[in-house]
């Protein structure tokens, strides 16, 4: 199979070397001299190796969009258009105008999409979900989420879409439940025109999650924390590790008793989140499957992100319809406030 990669930077080439292994024949498409360079030392044909992705995408068989999020549309619709199978990393696009816009076109050519929300293929993310289909943690009371640490900030898009968005899709995987509120407070303290600190309360259901994503407090934090009536499970993506509370509080004479009972801990181990997210996305293309993350999902945690803020901007909580994100456009506005 022949794979177009369409940006090499950071991630880019994470994508390279997973690809490689996984012994498809990478193309490269990249602006950036250096970049293509970079490609070349790799071990790439020069004739597989171009500055504009259209010279490349009628000799490949797919698409793989690992570039900034305002080229996500353009890319994305020159390959459905042409029958190309792609992969988009996230965010799906720069705005959720411009998802609704993918999400047409997917519909209109019956294509296949593919949007790299990578947490969910973590292995962490594999025991976290063994322990709620097990009823561990009994009902579900509350979530927490912290994507957040000392970085360099982003330059196309701001902390909330470009961090917060893997705790808004994940949670939505995990609890398997559509958000369908926001409260936000977000800043640019930078001056960027850009969120740089997120702080949102999103609402599943009943279940409430209280989410933050920034680029200044060390150190740094990939974890997310879900609290039941009988237990709690603490899942910690840096470190590879899930721990799950057996604590509750039960009634006593006249109060209620925190009762602390035991603490598993389990080393969570198995492939690369990458490749196990690209595997599949291979293999639905080969074989004409259905995606692994879809592009209504996709949309789904773009629209939180514009609920977010929204709600920041007028300083009150904003709605989303109920439901999940529709395939292929039509989708009702963001949020209202309420």
């Amino acid at each position: 199979m022949k794979v177009l990669l369409a940006g090499l930077g950071r991630w880019g080439e994470k994508h390279l070397r997973v690809l490689g292994e996984l012994g498809v024949e990478v193309w490269v498409a990249d602006p950036d001299p250096d970049r293509r360079a970079l490609a070349l030392r790799a071990g790439l044909a020069a004739t597989r190796v171009t500055p504009d992705f259209r010279q490349a995408l009628p000799h490949v068989d797919a698409l793989d969009v690992v570039t900034s999020a305002d080229t996500h549309l353009v890319l994305a619709a020159a390959a459905l258009r042409i029958g190309k199978p792609c992969f988009v990393e996230k965010p799906l696009a720069l705005t959720v105008h411009e998802a609704e816009e993918l999400a047409a076109i997917v519909q209109a050519t019956g294509g296949l999409l593919q949007v790299g929300h990578v947490f969910r293929f973590h292995p962490v993310t594999d025991v976290v979900r063994r322990h709620l289909d097990a009823g561990d943690v009994g009902r579900i009371r509350y979530a927490t989420a912290r994507f957040a640490g000392f970085k360099r900030p982003r330059a196309d898009l701001g902390v909330t879409g470009a961090d917060a968005l893997h705790c808004f899709d994940l949670l939505a995987h995990l609890l398997g439940t559509s958000p369908c509120a926001v409260t936000a407070t977000l800043r640019d303290h930078l001056a960027r025109g850009m969120d740089d600190c997120s702080f949102s309360v999103v609402e599943y259901g009943a279940v409430p999650a209280f989410i933050e994503a920034g680029y200044f407090a060390p150190p740094t934090a990939r974890e997310c924390v879900i609290v039941g009536e009988t237990g709690t499970v603490a899942a910690d993506f840096s470190a590879g590790e899930v721990r799950l509370y057996a604590h509750r509080h039960v009634p006593g004479a006249g109060a209620w008793e925190a009762v602390e009972g035991p603490t598993t801990v389990t080393k969570a181990t198995g492939p690369e989140p990458l490749r196990r997210e690209l595997e599949m996305f291979l293999d639905a293309a080969v074989r004409g499957g259905e995606p692994a993350v879809d592009v209504a999902a996709g949309l789904l945690a773009m629209r939180v992100v514009e609920a977010a803020e929204r709600s920041s901007r007028l300083g009150r909580r904003v709605t989303l319809a109920a439901g999940p994100a529709p395939q292929g456009g039509g989708v009702e506005p963001i949020g209202t406030e309420s």
